[in-house]
């Protein structure tokens, strides 16, 4: 029997979603035409969380942390789903209306439809501090959309060629007749980072815990660490994770949660700085799918006592490891911002700074918790090297199936990690060389055709 989840649950999740849209957008969901005029109609906008709190899926459906059975990836339906678990040059195959790409656009569109409204609202006298704040916010969404967009359909940062590399188109209009071409990278980072800077002076430092759906400075803080380990600049990265760390370091014990119930993460848990999920698809969601197996590399290399094993995994009716839990309270993955990947920045950023001993003190905070209660025994090491292995180590556990790993793979075999992909699928062995071109994924074929933008290079 096959998927016997997947309709129970899918169900599932739209009834749970669809009571979240807000009576503003249900009187006419087209943003192009609609200017709202009031911080009340801009702050519906921003929490459309169904648009505004999704992440691109295909970076971490290309990742290593699973693998399907060859009966399940032939029922994908989706193009692009099946072709990015085997790393086809041409994952489309011509089918169009790729979420990754449309939905990432719909929260820069939301974005850009705020940050008019309050400009036109500025003209008229200053803005007060909650128009100040709904500002820092917009920016931050539109910063976040472009970050994860670049993440998949540009180059990784190299300083030596991102100038010429091409990134992607930075709309900076909500007129969407307006045609944008594809940027360097490299200003598509400086916009990133222009647009986190600007917010960080706006927004509220407070962490909202009934509304972590909405971004705060702690949360612009640890995207912008985010960033900066993305573009190998390790002393940037660990300025702003403890800045961010500084304002908000809540950690959930894990003891305190029950191992043997379906989710017992709460989405308001004390951890979450800010809430995201992946995109809706087909291969990364919690329970539905049994036919999509965690890694048993990844899933052995969490040792006896760490209680990660049974509150991110669980043993499915087929006998494998599949997903069970994350921080979004619901069926597809965490990929916010929480306070333990902002201490895994830190302690990676210290070990490389040569600070190892202190690193490694981080991360202990962190993997305590993580841990039942007395079976923890503290990392140590005699080197930087030693400490920084260990590191990553914890960072691929603690991260696993958040959206992080494709960057990660991308980031580190710049570095000369030299990390091979493996898939075997029915008697065939695929392989995503480091470096490969592949690593960078097409644009979507109706967008090609729409905006006249020139693709992603991939043979």
């Amino acid at each position: 029997m096959k998927n016997v989840f997947t309709i129970p649950v899918i169900c599932l999740l739209l009834t749970l979603t669809s009571g979240c849209s807000k009576d503003f957008l249900k009187e006419n969901p087209r943003t192009d035409l609609v200017i709202p005029s009031t911080y009340k109609e801009m702050q519906a906008l921003l929490d459309d969380d169904i648009s505004m709190n999704v992440t691109p899926a295909m970076g971490e459906i290309s990742a290593d942390n699973y693998y399907l059975t060859g009966d399940y990836w032939q029922t994908l339906l989706l193009n692009h789903e099946r072709n990015c678990y085997i790393w086809q040059p041409d994952i489309y195959e011509g089918q169009p209306n790729v979420d990754d790409w449309s939905l990432s656009y719909t929260q820069v569109l939301h974005a850009n439809v705020v940050l008019e409204a309050l400009e036109t609202l500025e003209k008229k006298g200053s803005l007060d501090t909650e128009g100040k704040n709904l500002k820092g916010m917009a920016l931050f969404f539109r910063a976040n959309a472009f970050y994860n967009l670049a993440q998949q359909f540009a180059p990784p940062y190299n300083s030596q060629t991102a100038q010429n590399d091409l990134g992607i188109p930075l709309r900076t209009s909500s007129d969407i007749s307006n045609k944008f071409p594809r940027a360097s990278v490299e200003a598509t980072y400086n916009h990133i980072l222009s647009d986190l800077s600007v917010a960080e002076e706006l927004i509220s430092p407070n962490v909202e815990y009934s509304y972590k759906n909405r971004p705060s400075k702690p949360a612009v803080y640890g995207l912008k660490a985010r960033v900066y380990l993305s573009m190998h600049n390790y002393p940037k990265a660990l300025e702003y994770s403890d800045m961010a760390l500084h304002l908000y370091d809540s950690l959930l014990d894990f003891n305190d949660l029950d191992t043997l119930v379906l989710n017992p993460i709460k989405r308001e848990n004390s951890e979450v700085i800010f809430q995201s999920r992946f995109v809706g698809n087909n291969i990364l969601s919690a329970v539905a799918f049994p036919d999509v197996i965690v890694d048993s590399n990844l899933y052995k290399s969490y040792k006896e006592g760490d209680l990660r094993r049974s509150i991110y995994y669980f043993k499915g009716f087929t006998g494998n490891m599949n997903l069970k839990a994350s921080f979004s309270g619901s069926f597809f993955p965490f990929t916010g911002i929480a306070t333990g990947e902002l201490l895994l920045i830190k302690a990676e950023c210290m070990a490389r700074a040569g600070n190892y001993e202190e690193a490694l003190a981080q991360l202990n905070k962190l993997v305590i918790t993580r841990f039942k209660s007395g079976q923890f025994i503290p990392y140590t090491a005699s080197s930087i090297e030693e400490a920084l292995n260990i590191i990553l180590e914890e960072r691929r556990k603690e991260l696993a199936f958040r959206g992080i790993r494709w960057t990660d793979l991308r980031r580190l075999n710049q570095e000369g990690f030299n990390i091979t992909l493996q898939r075997n699928l029915n008697a065939q062995t695929y392989m995503l060389l480091p470096n490969s071109k592949l690593y960078v994924l097409p644009i979507p074929p109706d967008v090609l055709a729409q905006s006249g933008i020139p693709d992603n290079i991939r043979q």
